[in-house]
């Protein structure tokens, strides 16, 4: 396949100026730009998508260049609903720097900030260089804008797709950038760029989005409980994206498959037909998190977050550590608790049962494990001994009711 089929295969093409892009696509050879701004310091879920196209667009021959927007975050994308709040300026540079190191990291690209460039224009000059190039008219019939007629938009806001258009022309002239993409919701962003630059210089340049990813529900996909999917481990642990993605719907992972991995056109088939054969095996969805936690943290990782979840299911925690509890258990309740008690009162002070006879019922019923070994003995003390690293206690409760302790 081209790279322009293989795009269209994997459903990662929605809008594109220009039918003569797609053999530029083909060709190789362009420099082209994706940006985001730093609204926090890291990318998520959400982000993975049109950033592994840039990966991809990269393997087929043309140039990425990743802009952060330090002068943009400062300002503020319109969204749909309400203002964003402003950030301070020593956030917007905080996060930028963690996105720098971040993005260099993982994907190896070249990241530029456009706060180096908007900081030294002044608005007699913006209005005049830029300004005079934007009608009115068009700029309300844009959609983000146009949805926020009747709730009201700022001043503010408005002109961030002058600045986003101005970021475009100023590449194109300084590093021959030819090329944006990003997600649909981008697309008036991106046609006012390409239409500054065609008022202003005569230049031709292109422009071409990707659909937003959305669950069968059509809500963003990469959100866990209304939580963000971090691409920071240290913010979203290998074992949660791990989770994430082998619980995503069966109706959808295939399609998760195409947007978020390298695989091959002929392996992901493959998975489709093993999928529809033997649901049961999950062998797609094992596929997904593999490729997509390989790619962000490496294989090591990846294991780590196989083993976890091997150890969750085996309800077997003696040989973990301190750090893998937290991975494993980072989102539920963590109580702290007082050692060298006697097991009843230990699992009322927990508030793993409400009252001392269900702890003796639960316990003489074998319904009771503490860090995977049951406990049957109503005489058991729970001292230093049980606690992992000396900080940690699993307590389970039945087939699924987990408890964590802390000393």
């Amino acid at each position: 396949m081209t790279t322009v089929e293989d795009l269209k295969w994997r459903g990662l093409i929605k809008d594109i100026s220009s039918p003569e892009l797609e053999e530029k696509l083909n060709k190789g050879g362009l420099t082209f730009y994706i940006g985001t701004d730093p609204t926090a310091d890291s990318l998520h879920v959400g982000h993975l998508s049109s950033f592994l196209i840039s990966k991809r667009l990269e393997k087929a021959g043309h140039h990425p260049i990743l802009l952060v927007g330090g002068g943009t975050g400062l300002i503020g994308d319109p969204r749909p609903t309400t203002e964003r709040a402003m950030a301070s300026k020593e956030q917007v540079q905080h996060n930028f720097e963690s996105l720098k190191k971040q993005v260099e990291s993982i994907f190896g690209f070249e990241v530029v900030n456009n706060y180096d460039w908007i900081k030294d224009i002044n608005v007699l000059d913006f209005l005049r260089d830029y300004g005079k190039f934007f009608n009115i008219n068009n700029m309300l019939n844009k959609d983000i804008i146009r949805r926020r007629l009747e709730t009201g938009i700022t001043y503010t806001e408005f002109s961030y797709t002058i600045l986003q258009a101005l970021d475009f022309k100023y590449l194109h002239e300084n590093r021959g950038v030819d090329l944006q993409c990003a997600g649909s919701d981008q697309w008036g962003n991106i046609t006012s760029g390409i239409d500054l630059i065609r008022k202003s210089t005569g230049d031709e340049v292109y422009g071409f989005t990707m659909p937003l990813v959305t669950d069968s529900q059509g809500k963003k996909f990469g959100k866990s409980e209304g939580n963000a999917l971090w691409l920071d481990k240290e913010k979203t642990s290998s074992y949660k994206l791990y989770q994430f993605f082998v619980n995503v719907e069966d109706s959808m992972v295939i399609d998760y498959l195409k947007i978020y991995t390298f695989l091959s056109k002929e392996e992901i088939e493959e998975l489709e037909k093993e999928n529809n054969a033997h649901p049961e095996e999950r062998k797609a969805h094992k596929a997904l998190a593999r490729e997509i936690i390989t790619f962000l943290h490496g294989k090591e990782e990846y294991e780590k977050a196989v083993s976890l979840a091997e150890h969750l299911f085996s309800n077997n925690f003696k040989d973990l550590s301190k750090k893998d509890i937290e991975d494993l258990f980072g989102n539920e309740d963590i109580k702290n608790v007082e050692t060298n008690k006697n097991i009843v009162d230990f699992l009322v002070d927990m508030q793993v049962v409400s009252s001392k006879r269900e702890a003796r019922e639960f316990v003489s019923n074998g319904a009771v494990s503490i860090n995977g070994e049951k406990i049957n003995d109503l005489n058991t003390t729970i001292d230093d001994s049980f606690f992992i690293e000396d900080t940690y206690i699993v307590v389970k409760r039945g087939k699924k009711n987990y408890y964590i302790g802390k000393k």
